[in-house]
């Protein structure tokens, strides 16, 4: 009964694809049905027929041979399909790969649950329901057309063929859309006098899966006479694609130690094919891993998520035991469900088992010796220390402290970037005298904290034992600067100070010498016994050499050592202002109109290089003036300027008028200056000052004149 059932509804899946394709009049290689249904049994019986496969190599079948994805099952020479034994578990879909010396196909066999039969149906041939019966009366009768994928020629092919049930006399048949008339053109064409459809080429269902056209019986004149109906032409999917990783290079990271069973990393392949079907069923597996040490199964990959986790125990996963800390693994994606028929596709997953702070870093030694002379700073000796982690990583990197041995913050510690060692340096000076032996404690640590089960030991600290050496160091001055006030022209040979600078290495007994280092005006000495400076010559506050008052100098003291030892001392002496400079008067020269209407003249102003109370306010008065009448007169405007008003209008000509200045100083100095006043012809704001009028000549250049007679 079971036999009877299959077989009936392999003869009714045959005959409704007859209605889609007919039969090709020349012989093409391959199988004459590439797609079956069958609906499932309560189970496959041992040697009863399952279906019967048509195969046509077009030469004779010669050696041919045929190989089943299901190993239960197995194709018989003439075709039939035949279970090896009592079978109730299949799957979905049987696969049947047929092969001879000049062809191959491939025919896949599709098992239905009872309850989807019907509905399978109606999704693969489009007949909503009713095998290719119209739901009402139609002119045209256009049932859907399935094409498998990857056809050979030759072409054309008949597909399938459009009915008229009114006959097709005196009309024909019109096909447009997408594939005939549409990009891509040419790929269908109907005969346009009996309705038979045919394919041109060979057509690729990732490319284009399925084409809506349209079909329209025309008169010779080409008016519609019926449609335009519906044509839904399908393309079978046949498994022609390979899996394929696209989203490489695919890395993942394991700590070491982990668990059993923890997930690394996911791999996913794609495949182009159709993901209903097993074409695009990937199954994932491990083809090989480098290096296979400490085990050749470090891993394993969920078959269908493509999840990487690890297998082996966390004392396995030890990276300072194992050869490597990168594993390869070949990962390998095979579609149809992962049966030996499957297409596979390849790629390379990179483990990196990553560091975890396992290991305390440990001194390579107890105790380090360092030497270092008095005075001197920088690093004095460099402390080693190994580390089983990772270098790359913060649970290999050192961070050095002092716990002990350092009150007076003379010394710090720095880790080198490249080699991991500690630099020990003196960051103050030491000094012999104080102190010739240091002793420190060192301890080295992380930058990452140990895992919980490990902690820092014994050999996580060392002891580094310091010499100072003692050197022959400069005597030092007391204070240093050392300043003085003194007042400017005190007499040369005037005691300024007695500097005062010792030697430090008290533990020698030497004598010390002084001597001028730096004196810019030259107006300083110093006995070089007791270190008296005194003056050679006349302090001067108005130097270009003083700035702000102050004098410096620097000297030196001179230690009786070998090789002698130097130290520097600076003197700063504070110049005392005297009143020692004249006023002086500016400007000098001026000039007016012979007939100004204002006869103010100038304004004058007096400047002094003292201080204060050696400069203003400052008096200003005229000299005794020539003649019967007083040409001018000076009024002071406030302490430093005073003014210069003619009381008439004068002929043109050249004047000078003495004009004595004195200061507030105690005893005040005077400065006379000579006003050389021009007085000019102004011609429509031009001013003529050349001398063409007699000089009216001031009585001092009278007695000056007189003077030079008297010399002849």
């Amino acid at each position: 009964m079971q036999h009877k059932t299959q077989l009936t509804l392999s003869f009714l899946l045959s005959q409704v694809l007859l209605l889609a394709c007919a039969e090709d009049l020349e012989c093409v290689p391959g199988f004459q049905q590439k797609v079956f249904y069958i609906e499932k049994p309560f189970q496959f019986t041992e040697d009863r027929l399952v279906l019967n496969l048509k195969f046509d190599d077009c030469k004779g079948n010669n050696k041919l041979n045929f190989e089943v994805s299901n190993p239960d099952f197995t194709v018989e020479l003439d075709g039939n399909l035949v279970a090896l034994k009592n079978v109730s578990e299949v799957g979905k879909a049987l696969f049947v790969h047929a092969r001879s010396e000049h062809a191959e196909d491939m025919a896949e066999i599709f098992i239905l649950e009872a309850n989807e039969k019907r509905g399978a149906l109606k999704e693969i041939l489009k007949l909503e329901g009713n095998l290719g019966i119209p739901r009402q009366k139609r002119a045209i009768l256009a049932t859907p057309i399935l094409i498998p994928e990857n056809q050979r020629p030759p072409f054309p092919r008949l597909v399938g063929k459009v009915i008229r049930s009114e006959g097709t006399e005196g009309v024909k048949f019109r096909l447009s859309g997408k594939g005939v008339d549409q990009e891509p053109k040419g790929i269908f064409r109907i005969n346009e006098m009996n309705g038979d459809v045919s394919v041109t080429r060979t057509l690729d269902r990732e490319a284009i899966a399925n084409y809506e056209l349209e079909v329209e019986v025309v008169d010779m004149n080409g008016k519609t006479m019926d449609g335009p109906v519906r044509l839904d032409i399908s393309v079978i999917d046949q498994n022609d694609n390979r899996p394929m990783f696209k989203e490489g290079p695919y890395v993942g990271h394991v700590m070491e130690g982990s668990a059993t069973g923890t997930t690394v990393m996911r791999m996913a392949a794609f495949d182009a094919d159709d993901a209903s079907t097993d074409n695009a069923l990937l199954r994932y597996n491990i083809l090989r891993q480098t290096p296979t040490k400490p085990s050749p199964n470090m891993f394993y990959i969920d078959p269908e998520k493509g999840d990487i986790v690890t297998v082996v125990s966390p004392a396995l996963l030890d990276r300072e035991t194992m050869e490597s800390p990168k594993y390869e693994l070949v990962i390998e994606a095979k579609d149809m469900g992962g049966m030996d028929v499957g297409l596979t596709g390849t790629a390379t997953a990179t483990i990196l088992i990553d560091d975890k702070n396992d290991h305390a870093p440990e001194f390579t030694k107890k105790e380090f010796q360092a030497t270092v002379k008095e005075g001197v700073t920088g690093v004095i000796v460099n402390l080693t220390v190994g580390d089983r982690d990772d270098p790359a990583t913060g649970a290999w990197r050192a961070v050095y402290s002092i716990i002990n041995g350092n009150p007076g913050q003379s010394f710090e510690i720095h880790t080198n970037p490249q080699t991991n060692e500690g630099m020990l340096s003196v960051v103050k000076p030491l000094d012999y005298e104080i102190s010739a032996f240091h002793t420190l404690l060192i301890k080295v640590e992380n930058e990452d904290p140990l895992i919980p089960d490990i902690a820092y030991g014994p050999s996580s600290t060392a002891t580094v034992q310091i010499t100072v050496e003692d050197v022959n160091e400069g005597p030092v001055f007391h204070p240093n600067p050392m300043a003085v006030s003194k007042q400017e022209n005190i007499p040369v040979g005037s005691v300024v100070l007695t500097l005062n600078a010792t030697d430090p290495d008290t533990l020698q007994h030497q004598t010390i010498r002084y001597s001028v280092h730096k004196d810019p005006a030259g107006w300083l000495e110093i006995n070089p016994t007791n270190g008296t400076v005194g003056t050679t010559a006349v302090l001067d506050r108005e130097s270009p050499f003083v700035h702000n008052n102050v004098y410096t100098a620097l000297f030196l003291a001179i230690d009786s050592g070998n090789p002698p030892a130097t130290g520097t001392g600076t003197l700063h002496i504070t110049l005392e202002d005297v009143n020692d400079n004249v006023p002086s008067l500016y400007p000098t020269l001026a000039k007016v109109c012979d007939d100004a209407k204002d006869l103010r003249v100038v304004v004058l102003g007096a400047s002094d290089k003292d201080l204060h109370p050696n400069t203003d306010p400052f008096k200003f008065e005229l000299s005794k003036q020539s003649g019967p009448e007083k040409l001018w007169r000076i009024n002071r405007l406030n302490n430093t300027h005073a003014q210069v008003i003619l009381l008439q209008n004068l002929k043109k000509a050249n004047y000078n008028i003495p004009i004595s200045v004195t200061d507030s100083g105690k005893p005040p100095l005077t400065n006379t200056t000579e006003l050389r006043l021009q007085v000019c012809t102004c011609k429509k704001s031009k001013m003529d000052c050349s001398a063409t009028d007699a000089l009216h000549i001031s009585l001092t250049l009278i007695l000056l004149s007189l003077l030079s007679l008297f010399c002849l």
